[in-house]
């Protein structure tokens, strides 16, 4: 029998609809579950693509069926069950054989199974997946961490899968060990932000200009033909027209305000912190879903603070709305900015050279953050790879200064009233403090020195770090 190009393990959600992908585009595949009653399963259901997939109910059956050196693709839950089911492979496993972690996982994770895995002959790739279900089916944008020569063996089969944006394949090896995985933790961290700033956008259209749920997603419709056009926006519309059968009430009204979430976004936070780039928005956008999970403690605030009077309804419904769609945009490249800070200072950190026109390139189609903004952000950055910040290239500076002040009024607007916009007000603060030459730290320094001797530059250059507080002042 011929063999299968790459093999599979895992036939969850993503991992089927991953399989299903790779063979439909003429590869052939090796699949193999835990249980082998879901691979006998998927093989049955699998319809006119059974000759493009082989099925394997032992280990030892799965690798002697894919071609060496073999890549073997691990679609299974993040963290230890990974690390259990490479050890579960190694026995079988040859020099040169490639194993492949394409969940959400922890890049530091992916990092150290390169460690672990650098004397024994095999390799890794850790191999960002972005576009959910839809996306694994149809095609996904994929970021590729590893050895160059590995991600060789593989690029033929991830391109043909991938999404395509203008027939460009939305995949890419971006650098050694984690930096796949890391390019798609900050694409999440940027897909909460951009997530909270819609929600928020709503919150003020129902709480503040009291909306029904399907003229918001009219709104919203609108707003997706023009400069927010993005897969985010559109399926807010379509979630806000959509109607519960049970109640015949709008669906999203039926929901519990309570959102969950896996780990990626409070991961951005944490490497952001840890490399020294403020990235407020996402934190933000981290701390309003764990606020939301408070929901009980909420509702007895409310009753007993109460809300506050909403400010007068803007007399202008129009232009009101055009902020609002403005100050999404703002906010928006406040965010993306941060993401692509982070990945800048990670790609130092690490020695990764990420290639930022690629990253944005490769993010246009297939994954949740995809949008039209994104084709202007890869333009940005080829003219400017260098560039400290998105946020002061020619374009999104223009971009900033048309914005700026429907932000302004929308976060006061929602200041005013009471309605929280935590991620909107991030992101003003954000571009405010990023552009005053001349902050207020001056006076945090003189703190510092004054209760812990630790010393501060002078404007004038002279060299006398220390404030004439008094020697009996300094409290340690």
């Amino acid at each position: 029998m011929e063999q299968a190009e790459i093999g599979l393990i895992g036939l969850g959600v993503m991992g089927s609809n991953l399989s299903l992908n790779i063979a439909e585009k003429g590869n052939r595949i090796a699949v193999f579950n835990r249980s082998p009653e879901a691979t006998r399963k998927f093989y049955a259901e699998a319809g006119d693509l059974q000759g493009q997939i082989i099925p394997c109910e032992t280990l030892e059956e799965f690798v002697e069926s894919i071609r060496p050196p073999r890549p073997i693709i691990i679609m299974i839950k993040a963290g230890d069950p990974v690390d259990q089911q490479m050890e579960a492979l190694k026995p079988y496993l040859s020099a040169g054989d490639i194993m492949i972690d394409a969940g959400n996982a922890n890049f530091r994770d992916t990092m150290r199974r390169f460690d672990t895995l650098k004397d024994s002959g095999l390799t890794f790739i850790g191999m960002g997946v972005s576009g959910g279900e839809e996306g694994a089916r149809h095609g996904p944008s994929i970021m590729v961490g590893g050895k160059e020569e590995s991600w060789k063996r593989v690029d033929k089969v991830l391109t043909s899968i991938s999404a395509k944006f203008n027939d460009e394949p939305c995949v890419a090896w971006l650098g050694e060990n984690g930096a796949g995985h890391f390019v798609k933790t900050i694409h999440n961290g940027i897909e909460y932000a951009d997530m909270q700033m819609i929600a928020e956008i709503y919150g003020i259209l129902r709480d503040g200009l009291g909306m029904s749920a399907a003229e918001i997603g009219e709104v919203f419709g609108k707003w997706n033909t023009g400069r927010l056009n993005s897969y985010l926006i559109e399926i807010s519309e379509t979630v806000l027209k959509a109607t519960d059968p049970v109640s015949s009430t709008p669906m999203v009204d039926m929901i519990v305000d309570r959102a969950g979430q896996k780990g990626t976004g409070k991961w951005s936070v944490i490497e952001a912190q840890n490399m020294g780039v403020a990235a407020t928005a996402i934190e933000a956008a981290v701390a309003g879903r764990i606020l939301s999970s408070q929901k009980k403690e909420r509702e007895e605030a409310e009753a007993i603070l109460g809300l506050p009077t909403l400010a007068e309804a803007p007399k202008d419904r129009a232009a009101f709305l055009a902020d609002l769609e403005n100050a999404l945009l703002a906010a928006k490249i406040g965010a993306y900015a941060q993401g692509f800070a982070v990945m800048s200072a990670a790609s130092t950190e690490f020695g990764w050279n990420l290639p930022m026109p690629t990253i944005a390139r490769i993010w246009r189609a297939g994954c949740i953050i995809r949008s039209a903004f994104l084709d202007e952000i890869t333009s940005a950055f080829t003219k400017d790879p260098d560039v400290a910040n998105l946020i002061v290239t020619p374009a999104f500076s223009q971009m900033v200064k048309e914005t700026d002040g429907a932000l302004r009024r929308v976060v006061s607007y929602a200041a005013l009233s009471g309605l929280p916009a935590p991620a909107l007000s991030s992101a003003l603060a954000y571009f405010d403090a990023y552009r005053r030459g001349r902050g207020t730290a001056n006076l945090i320094q003189a703190q510092r020195d004054f209760f812990g001797a630790h010393g501060f530059e002078r404007v004038d250059g002279l060299d006398r770090p220390h404030g004439p507080w008094g020697s009996g002042l300094n409290q340690g």
